[in-house]
C-alpha cells in the first residue's frame, strides 16, 4: 500500500474532471472514447476488448502466450455442462433466453420494464433455475464455490455471443436513471485512498501504479468478462472485480448484483459501446 501511495503523490493525483454532469448518454460516449483515441492514438478500437494487453507490448507478448492454451478453459467446460443439463422438467437454460441465448448478450446490462431495475446475465441465469424449480446460486458475496460456478455458467452464456459488439439500450427513462447513477459512482470518489475509478482507468489508463503491471483503460473494461485473473486461478464475475478494486482503495465492496454494481455494469459497458464481446478473458 505503501508504494500505491508514493506512485498518487509522484503522479500529482488531486483532482479529476468528471464528465459533464448534465451531458447526454450520447455526448458522455463520444467524449469517453475520443479520450483514449486521442490517448493512444495507434491502437485500434477492437483493441481495448483486450484490456491492458491492448496497450502493453510486454505483457501482450506474456496474454498471448496463455492464450494458446487458455486457463479458464476447464472452467468454461463447467460452465457449458451446467448450460446443457436438463432441469428436473426436462428443460434447459436455452429455453430461457431469445434464440436459445445466442447473439444476445451483447445487450447486457439491460433495463427490464417489468422490474423496474438493471439486469444481468448472472441475474436471469439464477431467475431461470427458480422459474424452473431448480436451486439458485446464493450467498455470492461469502459463497465462493457459488460465485464461481454462476461465473462459468455466465461465461458459457457470453461465449454464445462472442465477437458480438455491444449495444445497449438506454431508450427508457428508467434506463438512463440507472445509467446517471452508474456514472455518478465511476466518476466519484471513495475509501481511504479517495479514489474513483476514473483515476485508474481513465487518468492512470496504461501507467504502473506503485511498482505493479499497467492499469487498463476504462474502454473496453467489462467486455471480457467473466474472466480468470492469474492471482486467482479461476474464473469469476465483473462485479468480484468491482469488490476486489474497492478493496484495494480501502473501501467497502458492495452487495453482489446489488444496484450499485449493476448500474456501474450499465454506465461501463454502454461505454465500450461497439466493441466486440471477447468473454471469457484471460487477465493479469
Amino acid at each position: 500500500m505503501k508504494k500505491i501511495l508514493i506512485g498518487l503523490a509522484a503522479l500529482g493525483i488531486v483532482n479529476l474532471a468528471p464528465v459533464a454532469v448534465h451531458a447526454s448518454p450520447e455526448s458522455d460516449l463520444k467524449q469517453f472514447q475520443d479520450h483514449f483515441k486521442k490517448k493512444f492514438p495507434d491502437v485500434p478500437f477492437d483493441e481495448y476488448a483486450n484490456g491492458l494487453y491492448a496497450l502493453n507490448p510486454v505483457y501482450r507478448a506474456q496474454w498471448e502466450s496463455y492464450n494458446e492454451f487458455p486457463p479458464f478453459e476447464i472452467g468454461l467446460e463447467e460452465g457449458k455442462k451446467m448450460w446443457e443439463k436438463p432441469f428436473k422438467n426436462g428443460k434447459t437454460f436455452a429455453s430461457c433466453f431469445k434464440n436459445g441465448g445466442a447473439k444476445i448478450a451483447q445487450h447486457y446490462p439491460y433495463w427490464d420494464e417489468q422490474t423496474k431495475m438493471v439486469r444481468t446475465a448472472e441475474l436471469d441465469l439464477n431467475d431461470c433455475l427458480k422459474r424452473n424449480g431448480e436451486s439458485e446460486f446464493t450467498n455470492l458475496d461469502k459463497d465462493q464455490k457459488a460465485r464461481v460456478q454462476l461465473a462459468q455458467l455466465a461465461a458459457y452464456f457470453y461465449t454464445l455471443s462472442k465477437g458480438e459488439r455491444v449495444k445497449i439500450d438506454l431508450s427508457k427513462p428508467g434506463a438512463v436513471d440507472a445509467y446517471e447513477k452508474g456514472k455518478k459512482y465511476y466518476w466519484a470518489r471513495r475509501g481511504q485512498l479517495n479514489f474513483a475509478c476514473s483515476h485508474c482507468h481513465v487518468d492512470l489508463a496504461g501507467k504502473n501504479l506503485g511498482g505493479n503491471q499497467p492499469l487498463s483503460a476504462g474502454l473496453g473494461h467489462p467486455v471480457g468478462w467473466p474472466a480468470q485473473r492469474l492471482e486467482w486461478g479461476r474464473l469469476e464475475t465483473l462485479h468480484q472485480r468491482y469488490a476486489t478494486c474497492n478493496k484495494q482503495v480501502r473501501a467497502q465492496p458492495l452487495k453482489h448484483n446489488g444496484e450499485e454494481y449493476r448500474d456501474l455494469q450499465l454506465y461501463e459497458t454502454y461505454m465500450s459501446t461497439g466493441l466486440p464481446l471477447t468473454a471469457p478473458a484471460m487477465r493479469n
